[in-house]
């Protein structure tokens, strides 16, 4: 909502007179969102889209760390050594987590 500061404002007699019925009828105009909904049931109704993959097994096969790789200290990420920023007590740090 704009302002209009050239406006003549109230002055403090004139902002005195409103009486409190006519503030708790003012009050009492605007409308209040009130929603009661239970999460629960919301979260049982709610479905995600394609396939039931409840009874799925993910397989993933691990490679560890190559000779060219390290794991930074800060983020846990397996870098290239070309990303070794800075190294600290045998710890090495990558160059997103030291910029």
């Amino acid at each position: 909502m704009s302002t209009d500061y050239d406006a003549p404002r109230k002055s403090g007699e004139d902002a005195t007179a409103d009486s409190l019925e006519e503030l708790k009828a003012r009050r009492a105009d605007k409308p209040v969102a009130v929603v009661d909904e239970d999460e629960s049931e919301l979260a049982a109704g709610f479905e995600l889209p394609g396939a039931d993959l409840s009874g799925e097994e993910l397989v993933v096969q691990v490679v560890p760390a190559q000779a060219d790789e390290f794991t930074c200290s800060s983020c846990f990420l397996v870098r290239h050594r070309s990303q070794i920023a800075r190294e600290k007590d045998g710890r090495f740090y990558c160059r997103d987590c030291e910029g």
